[in-house]
């Protein structure tokens, strides 16, 4: 496994083929990294190591800096965004939801991932340990034991420290129906006539509940799964233009413009950095 790349703007994305369940960022400097509201299928949990910055989780905004950790549970809206021109630094995790839910299953949480309580924290030995992580998982002297060491002692001490909620705000059956096709049929071009009826709701009271459970409206939640499709292609290493295709976008002008606003990189860098870990 090699370094990640660092590209110009001073952020880079880490990922080993060996360790599947778990994807690294981190960004020197924020300035240059905006994004628009966006969610993940997976655990998300980041560490400010420098400056401040703006957090917006679901409808709760706050500002965060250095020592702070934000938290975002699977679908979860959110955005971290410099203030006011601000430097600011932090490193970001991706963990999957099948190998979360199972160290909760061990910790005797639930046979399910159960999303956490908390958007974000303080708390100095998760901060700590979530910066030793990733010095561990870029370091090319560690060998793959201790990289998965280092996972696994993460996920117990982060299930240790963090209060799991309960399945407390579950969007109507309804509604579930809609987004599911839009994780389905992704590519495809799909009408609000076609959502609406899908969740037995006219349109205008669609949007309107759409927006409310989910934090962004349905065109929003439909671009970004067609992003999240986007990713998984270029880490197969797929041309750009296939990649737009494929996930859904007309052109691979608008691709470009969709990605960098909710990735915060563009489609290029993103593929280049992933094929760089999987060619190492």
């Amino acid at each position: 496994m090699r370094q990640p790349r660092v590209t110009p703007d001073n952020h880079k994305f880490w990922r080993d083929p060996e360790l599947p369940f778990i994807e690294a960022r981190s960004v020197q400097d924020g300035r240059r990294v905006c994004y628009d509201k966006h969610s993940h299928p997976h655990f998300s949990i980041g560490a400010i190591t420098g400056g401040h910055s703006s957090y917006l989780n679901q409808r709760s905004w706050q500002s965060v800096g250095t020592g702070s950790l934000v938290l975002m549970n699977p679908e979860e809206v959110h955005a971290c965004n410099p203030i006011s021109d601000q430097p600011w630094s932090y490193l970001m995790f991706y963990l999957d939801l099948d190998w979360l839910g199972c160290q909760q299953q061990e910790a005797g949480l639930g046979n399910e991932f159960r999303p956490f309580d908390m958007t974000a924290s303080r708390d100095p030995l998760l901060h700590s340990l979530l910066r030793q992580l990733y010095r561990t998982l870029v370091d090319n002297s560690q060998d793959a034991l201790a990289r998965q060491v280092a996972c696994h002692t993460f996920g117990h001490q982060l299930l240790q420290r963090l209060t799991p909620a309960h399945w407390d705000d579950n969007p109507p059956p309804r509604l579930q129906r809609a987004a599911e096709l839009m994780q389905d049929e992704y590519a495809n071009a799909l009408s609000l006539q076609q959502l609406s009826a899908m969740a037995e709701l006219s349109p205008s009271h669609f949007v309107r509940a759409f927006n409310r459970h989910y934090g962004m409206t349905p065109h929003a939640y439909l671009l970004n799964q067609r992003i999240r499709r986007a990713r998984i292609l270029l880490q197969r290493g797929q041309s750009l233009a296939d990649v737009a295709l494929a996930s859904g976008f007309a052109d691979q002008a608008h691709f470009q413009r969709q990605f960098k606003r909710l990735v915060a990189a563009t489609p290029g860098q993103y593929r280049a950095q992933m094929a760089d870990v999987h060619g190492a």
